[in-house]
C-alpha cells in the first residue's frame, strides 16, 4: 500500500515540477533586441559581392610518385588567366605513402597551373623535427616536390643549418621516399 502511495504522488508532483522549471526558463529569458547585429557578420556584404571569391578552399591531389598533397586557405581568388589564382593564409601538407608529412604554412600562394608560389611567412615542419622558413618556397601540385631558391633558414634536431637554396623531392622519380636537399653555401650550426 504504502509504495503504491508513493508512486501516485510522483505521479502528480514530477510533471508539476518540470512544468514549473520550463515556465521558469521562459518567463526569464532574454528579450530579443531587434538591433543587435549578427554577430558572426564581420565582412562588407557588398565588398563581397562585388568580387569573386571562395572561402576556406582546399585542394587534395597525388602525386605523380603516389604523396597525397592537400593544400587549404582561409580565402582564394581567381586570377586574370586560366588556371591562375591567389589564396590566402595557405596551409599545405605533402605526405609521403609511409605517412611521414611535411607541413607548410604561409601568408598568401600565387597559383599557375601546377605551380604554387607560397610567400609571406613561409615555414615547412617535418616529420623528423625539421623547421625551414623561407621568403618564398615553390611547390608543384604533379611532382610533388618544394623549392626555394633564396636563403633557407634550417632547425634541425642536432643544429641550425643556413643555405642558399633547398629542394625536397622524390628521391628518384616515382619513388616514395623524399629527400631534403641543402645546396648554396650551406652552413652548419652543430648542437650535440
Amino acid at each position: 500500500m504504502r509504495r503504491s502511495c508513493i508512486v501516485a504522488w510522483l505521479r502528480v508532483i514530477l510533471p508539476l515540477t518540470a512544468l514549473a522549471i520550463l515556465s521558469v526558463l521562459f518567463l526569464l529569458g532574454r528579450k530579443p533586441e531587434p538591433h543587435a547585429t549578427i554577430p558572426y557578420a564581420t565582412v562588407d556584404p557588398q565588398d563581397l559581392a562585388e568580387r569573386q571569391a571562395i572561402t576556406n578552399p582546399t585542394y587534395t591531389g597525388v602525386t605523380t610518385n603516389g604523396s597525397q598533397l592537400t593544400i587549404a586557405g582561409a580565402e582564394a581568388e581567381p586570377g586574370a588567366g586560366m588556371n591562375q589564382g591567389s589564396v590566402r593564409s595557405v596551409r599545405m601538407t605533402l605526405r609521403a605513402p609511409d605517412g611521414r608529412a611535411a607541413d607548410v604554412s604561409a601568408g598568401t600562394a600565387r597559383i599557375q597551373g601546377d605551380q604554387v608560389a607560397l610567400q609571406d611567412g613561409v615555414r615547412m615542419t617535418t616529420a623528423a623535427g625539421w623547421i625551414v622558413t623561407a621568403p618564398e618556397f615553390h611547390a608543384s601540385t604533379t611532382e610533388g616536390t618544394l623549392a626555394a631558391d633564396r636563403e633557407v633558414n634550417v632547425r634541425a634536431p642536432f643544429g641550425d643549418l643556413t643555405a642558399g637554396e633547398m629542394e625536397l623531392r622524390p628521391i628518384a622519380p616515382g619513388d616514395a621516399d623524399h629527400v631534403l636537399d641543402l645546396k648554396g653555401g650551406v652552413r652548419l650550426i652543430y648542437r650535440p
